[in-house]
């Protein structure tokens, strides 16, 4: 099963981070493969956790899948989860962990795991998601330095 994990210093503070990526609504502009994806639900968690039901269509070339997740954001814990529920994968789970390093940049941990249902769909779209993975944390880093600005180091 695919696993990706990284951990990346970034010039924002964690709460500038965990917002961003909390902002879904809004990846389908910057986010690799993410060609839509619609917040079908939203409910106050317990704990002051609020819990998001989505989908997500990503497209590589003329291959696009759509699949729901349950996204818990954490604010508190600077936490958010991300656990499948229905689609063309047999398991996929998000985790990212916003830890302030700094009163103006923090350390974003990523971790993602996966696979498929089908081997074709796996051998159509593996690479392309192992790639895309792997710049996720570039891409929501560019993403920060546009919305809040690049602040020295």
């Amino acid at each position: 099963m695919p696993t990706f994990r990284t951990t990346r210093r970034v010039r924002h503070a964690a709460g500038e981070m965990f917002d961003l990526v909390a902002d879904v609504e809004r990846y389908s502009e910057f986010v690799p493969l993410c060609e839509r994806l619609h917040v079908k639900r939203r409910a106050e968690g317990g704990e002051g956790t609020q819990i998001l039901v989505a989908d997500m269509t990503v497209a590589y070339g003329p291959v696009r899948q759509s699949f729901t997740s349950q996204v818990t954001l954490d604010r508190a814990r600077l936490a958010i989860l991300v656990e499948y529920l229905d689609g063309p994968f047999r398991q996929l789970e998000n985790r990212w962990r916003f830890r302030p390093a700094g009163e103006k940049s923090c350390d974003v941990d990523f971790f993602i795991s996966y696979e498929f249902r089908s081997r074709t769909l796996a051998f159509l779209m593996g690479a392309a998601f192992d790639r895309a993975f792997r710049h996720f944390a570039e891409a929501f880093e560019r993403r920060a330095d546009k919305i809040y600005g690049v602040k020295p180091a």
